[in-house]
Order: structure tokens, then sequence, then C-alpha cells
């Protein structure tokens, strides 16, 4: 009512929107503003279809990593929302106190197994990158360094020191018999597991909070463990993105600093879709302990890449995983020869 302006709202389906919006935006019928994933930012920046926005004076009111997630090369191209992380959750009826540690991790699991208190002190979807990039980050490894222009595809982290430690962790987890060595845990099996107290630990992330409560079994959500430093899982995080076509980018600027980032408007989005704010004043207020502990797990996230190496990434990491986990390489060979295909794919 302010500006006199009609601000007109599509639903779309989430994967739609992307697609929609590489096609009606160079056409001249998109949107002034879309709502998206920071990792879609490689793809829109690089074809032309994003333009440079700024936070304003709220700029010191958003989760850091948050902003981080949504620069690319230097350059501001989204206003984030919400952000979204794995974290630790465990069974309270059998551990008491969260192992602060992975070293106290695979410790706890051997206790808990010899005692039979349960079948897998801890459970882990196999050969999934994503879940254990925190363990990863945890021993001191990387998937690219970071700089202040944003990751740097040509230093390639999956064979570094922490790299390899934190697959070596894993290797010995299977040695010793606390994770299977078939790689058959999906995720449906890692959460039967835990919802029928056969497990007592697992990383997931907020989506699985219905399935955890409706299963009954007592739980906590709690930061990961750490090692030589503390863990920091990846952050998926949601904001606003301004269209190059915009008719009218000014205006569209204006409506994202003055309507969108105040605490009214950031708390109803919460409120519609509970999932950690990336603005701090309405994260640092959350109700649910639940949400509130995902969030805290995240406060040491690092933004998912967003650059398009990051495609070359997924499959070679994910394949290393699977055969520690399968003992069909060494983790020093494997982490090694994934590390190498992934720079040949950059490279080419």
């Amino acid at each position: 009512d302010e500006y006199g302006i009609a601000v007109v709202i599509t639903e779309k389906g989430f994967g739609d929107i992307r697609d929609d919006f590489k096609v009606a935006g160079p056409a001249g019928e998109g949107p002034d503003i879309i709502i998206g994933a920071h990792d879609w930012l490689g793809e829109l920046v690089e074809n032309g279809l994003l333009a440079e926005i700024s936070l304003g004076d709220a700029a010191d009111q958003f989760l850091p990593a948050a902003v981080q997630g949504f620069t690319y090369d230097g350059v501001l191209y989204g206003m984030p929302y919400a952000t979204e992380n794995v974290a630790f959750v465990y069974n309270t009826d059998i551990v008491s106190e969260p192992p602060a540690t992975w070293t106290e991790v695979s410790e706890l699991a051997a206790q808990l197994e010899a005692d039979g208190a349960v079948k897998q002190g801890f459970i882990r979807q196999e050969g999934d990158p994503y879940h254990f990039f925190p363990i990863q980050t945890a021993f001191g490894g990387y998937v690219f360094g970071l700089t202040d222009e944003g990751y740097d595809p040509t230093d390639v982290g999956i064979d570094s020191e922490g790299s390899i430690a934190a697959a070596t962790w894993l290797d010995q987890m299977v040695k010793d018999g606390h994770l299977a060595a078939d790689a058959a845990v999906t995720y449906d099996i890692m959460h039967a597991a835990f919802g029928a107290g056969d497990a007592a630990m697992i990383v997931t992330g907020p989506w699985a909070l219905p399935t955890i409560r409706e299963s009954g079994v007592p739980y906590a959500v709690t930061v990961i463990p750490g090692e030589v430093q503390e863990a920091q899982p990846f952050l998926g995080i949601q904001g606003f993105m301004v269209s190059q076509f915009s008719k009218d980018p000014l205006l569209a600027q204006t409506f994202l600093q003055e309507y969108v980032a105040n605490a009214d408007t950031m708390q109803a989005i919460f409120d519609a879709d509970p999932r950690p704010s990336a603005f701090l004043p309405v994260r640092d207020a959350i109700e649910d302990p639940d949400i509130a502990a995902f969030a805290e797990a995240g406060a040491s996230g690092l933004a998912m890449p967003a650059i398009p190496e990051m495609s070359a990434v997924w499959d070679a990491w994910g394949n290393a995983i699977t055969l520690i986990t399968q003992q069909r390489e060494a983790p020093d060979a494997a982490m090694q020869n994934a590390a190498e295909q992934i720079r040949t794919a950059i490279g080419e």
C-alpha cells in the first residue's frame, strides 16, 4: 500500500521454478523475483539471469554463511531467508551424554554393542557424501578451498590430510564391525533401525523429524561431533533472487530491503515453513528445541558449493566412500583416486 504497487505471487513446484525462469526471464515474461536454492547460482549467474543485489542496512542481521552461499565470484545475488543442515541425533535412553568427538563415537559404539544395548551404536546411510561431509571437516578435510571470493575449484581437498583421516576413521569402523561393509544401508533402513531402538546414534536433517517423532523413540538433537576441529555440515540455503530482466530492478530491490528484510516478515516465513531462519533476530528466537538444535548445529556450517565444478565432485566422492565401506580400496587410495578424477573432470 505504501508504494501503490500490487505484488503478484505465483506458486510453482520448487523444481519447476528454475527451469521456467531460464526460459521466461530472457523472453521478458518472467518474474522480477524468484525464490530458490543457493546452489542454483552457478547456472543462473553463468547464464546472465540474475541481478546483483544489496542487503542494505540489514546486512549484519543475516547469518554470514547464508550470505556467503548467495555470493558468487564475490558478488551477492540473493537475500537468504532459511537454512538447512544435518545434525547429530541420539537415543536418550541409551546415550546419556552425546559424544564430543568421532573417536568417542567409535568408542561408545563399541561399548554399547559389547553390552548388548543395541545392534549398532552408530549407523549411517552408506555411500552418501553429503552426510559424510561434517565427519570429513571434523578431521580437517574439505572439498574445495575457500577464499574471500568463494570456493576455489583449483584447490580440491578430497585427498587432503584431513579428508584421508576421516576416511581412515570410516574404514576402521567397518573393520571393527561397527558399520556394515555391504554399503546397503539406505536412509529408510537407517531410520528404521534408529526408530526401533536398534541403533543409538545417527546424522540426519530436520526433514527426518516427523519420522523420528512418529517412531516414539526418545531422542535429542545436538551439534555434530568434532575431532581436530568442530564439524562443519553443508548448509542448504533458500532465498530471494532478482531477475536480470526485471522491468524495475530498483523496485524489486526496495521490496526485498524494506518489506522482506525485517523481523515480522521473516518470522511469518519461518512460521509457514519452520526451518532455521537466515535472519538472525528470528533464528535466535526459535522456540522449537529441535529446530533450535539444528540451527545450532548449522552455526559452523559451510554453504554447499554453488560453483559449476561441484557437479564433478559428487559421484567420484560418493564412490570413494562406497569403496572404503565395501573394503574394496584403502582409504588413502580411494580418496586420492577420487580427487584425481575430480581434477581431471574440472580441467576438461
